[in-house]
């Protein structure tokens, strides 16, 4: 860690205190998630006795908590516990079972469950108590969006020059990636993020923002340039970015969102959570033989290249002997300290790790077990569906107040499908998360409405009632 990554992560919680107070809460918590994702340092940060390490997104969260408590501390009274919230919680606390099944004792359950909190539980409690209603969601699509556009001219930078950006920055780059941003004879940039994965899954979510909000016409234009001209830009930048996963996601929610515009349905969306459940219970029951996987990556081949159709081959393979051993410790996993991996003896007698863990879904069982796996995919999918079966249906997601609480549903689902492939943590989806279990489990703006309006109505006639009884009795 350089002098001034050092230097970036001390002045960043005064950075956040001050967002509050210039700007409103809501903005405060989208600007300060936004800003931290894309430019705090990798690799930076302190550690503190008894608390998760101060790196760029846990020193986010203890920021914004901090300047809660300051200048809205009441928002805090605010939160309820719905039924929403229990995938999520039940992901935040499961590392203690994980540890205290496994022998590994109180202290490191409680350090694990802390870890995790601040991970995931953190982003998605400040979503659910800052961005639970249609304005919220909205500032947070359109910073995404925005945050999209700026990322983009730094992404043809290091197509171009090789990902140099974080070391002209700060002073240092992880070298040990540096080898996986080499792709199709040119490079993947990584910006200010872990991995190429991550920077070609923004792009892609920020194109399919602008494609929404353009075709519902929430917005029309950015810094006074044409929209339409902008998601131009966003979608040159994607295929920059040298992301086949990406790319097909981004295909996946244009039809998806084509499909809500033109036949009123969210079938697809439906049919890709249903996907998603289905692909988890395959892989944790072990239904993915080698015969099988064969037959995926033979059909793979058909769609991308040869090698891409391999390395998800190889992968896949991986996973079935990862979920083999997951399934000895069916219900809460192997904990932590690497015990979920595959180890082998060498020509030495040395025992030597052979599992590569790529995607989260494997991670997850592994280490928490199907609870965990449950809990880490509910909360996100649960929601997404929420959303459209529950409060909005597709028939609603093109007017302009919808759109974009309509776009994020949609995201959250297609970031799941990625974690069955990838393991590229990103807690601004998780803050969505939270604001869209938020939306659903309040009451929707249209019966709120109604409802006063019923009070109202009632109080009225009470009062003309009233009145009468009076002209009655003075009269006689």
């Amino acid at each position: 860690m350089s002098p001034q990554a050092q230097l970036v992560m001390i002045a960043w919680l005064p950075v956040v205190l001050y967002l509050f107070r210039i700007f409103p809460a809501q903005r405060a918590v989208v600007i300060s998630f936004i800003v931290a994702w894309l430019f705090l340092p990798q690799l930076a940060g302190f550690s503190f006795p008894g608390i998760p390490d101060y790196e760029r997104m846990s020193a986010t969260c203890y920021s914004i908590l901090l300047a809660t408590f300051i200048f809205d501390v009441q928002r805090f009274t605010s939160f309820k516990l719905g039924w929403l919230d229990l995938p999520m919680l039940i992901w935040c606390i499961c590392p203690f079972a994980s540890s205290i099944t496994n022998g590994l004792g109180v202290y490191d359950g409680l350090s694990q469950t802390l870890a995790q909190t601040v991970a995931y539980g953190i982003p998605y409690f400040l979503g659910r108590i800052y961005l639970n209603n249609l304005t919220g969601l909205r500032h947070l699509v359109i910073a995404m969006f925005i945050g999209g556009l700026i990322y983009a001219p730094l992404c043809w930078i290091e197509v171009r020059m090789s990902p140099q950006i974080h070391r002209w920055v700060y002073g240092y780059l992880d070298a040990r990636k540096f080898a996986q941003t080499i792709r199709y004879g040119g490079y993947r940039p990584t910006v200010f993020m872990q991995h190429g994965l991550s920077v070609g899954m923004w792009m892609a979510t920020a194109t399919l923002i602008g494609i929404w909000l353009w075709r519902a016409g929430v917005i029309k234009q950015v810094w006074g340039i044409s929209i339409r001209w902008l998601v131009a830009v966003l979608l040159i930048t994607v295929v920059l970015v040298k992301s086949t996963g990406a790319i097909i996601l981004l295909l996946l929610g244009i039809m998806i969102m084509f499909t809500a515009k033109w036949f009123r349905t969210s079938f697809l969306q439906l049919l890709l959570i249903i996907g998603v459940s289905s692909y988890l219970y395959m892989g944790a029951t072990g239904v993915f033989s080698s015969e099988r996987i064969a037959q995926v990556v033979s059909g793979l081949a058909t769609v991308v290249d040869q090698g891409r159709a391999n390395s998800v081959g190889f992968r896949m393979h991986n996973e079935e002997m990862l979920s083999e051993k997951a399934r000895q410790r069916m219900m809460f996993g192997w904990g932590g300290w690497g015990r979920n991996r595959i180890y082998v003896e060498n020509w030495n007698g040395d025992l030597v790790d052979i599992s590569i863990t790529d995607s989260l879904w494997i991670i997850s069982f592994g280490i928490n077990g199907a609870v965990g796996l449950i809990a880490i995919f509910g909360s996100s999918l649960l929601p997404a569906f929420s959303f459209f079966w529950l409060r909005y249906p597709a028939s609603s997601w093109f007017k302009p107040k919808v759109a974009p609480a309509a776009v994020l549903s949609v995201i959250i689902t297609l970031y799941m499908v990625d974690c069955t492939l990838n393991d590229q943590p990103n807690p601004v989806f998780t803050l969505a998360s939270g604001g869209i279990a938020g939306l659903v489990l309040k009451e929707p703006e249209k019966k709120k409405l109604k409802g006063d309006h019923t009070v109202v109505v009632k109080h009225s006639l009470a009062q003309h009632r009233q009145k009468q009884r009076r002209l009655t009795q003075i009269r006689s």
